[in-house]
């Protein structure tokens, strides 16, 4: 697998990469955000976010987007990638029930992502507030949480005080964390 170096702050390729890209960096920019970044090829499954955890060092947190059976409420979960979704545990801790993984066009409609390109990042696109945001709280302990920028070619490393302390209010995300 391709991994390039991993570097500091706004790619040198800047205005080469996709918009939905572009508007992360600025949005993490505008906020004073520090962050690395390494590019690779499409992290598409564990064993490739693996090689793209040991560049980074930080451990690899898996974001989906599920939904109701109704598909009127959405979600992104935040959890660490050695930990297993059971759907029935993680509704029980929401208070929901019948959850699924939301389909693809759910992706692109709300956050302009597809599958595995879904990341926090993504929230910058729910204009109309459509998604809710849960963490296992097992993130959020870590120094570091690593996402996409709205693509699975690139993966963000971000201070955690950061993203709780400055990106989650610039969402105007309320925030669900459970121990999971």
């Amino acid at each position: 697998m391709y991994i390039s170096q991993v570097y500091r702050g706004v790619p040198k390729d800047i205005d080469s990469r996709q918009e939905k890209e572009r508007k992360c960096y600025d949005f993490l920019g505008k906020l004073g955000i520090d962050y690395e970044v390494v590019d690779h090829e499409e992290a598409s499954d564990m064993d490739r976010c693996r090689e793209i955890e040991s560049v980074l060092g930080v451990k690899i947190c898996k974001n989906i987007m599920l939904c109701n059976r109704q598909e009127s409420r959405f979600f992104i979960f935040m959890m660490p990638g050695d930990k297993k979704y059971v759907t029935k545990e993680f509704s029980k801790k929401i208070g929901m029930s019948r959850l699924s993984f939301a389909k693809e066009k759910h992706l692109k409609e709300f956050l302009n992502v597809s599958s595995g390109s879904v990341s926090v990042l993504a929230l910058l696109n729910d204009t109309d507030n459509k998604v809710e945001l849960v963490i296992d709280r097992d993130v959020i302990q870590q120094d570091h949480i690593r996402c996409h920028p709205c693509v699975n070619t690139s993966t963000l490393k971000i201070k955690t005080e950061d993203f709780l302390d400055k990106i989650i209010p610039a969402l105007k995300k309320e925030v669900m964390i459970i121990d999971n």
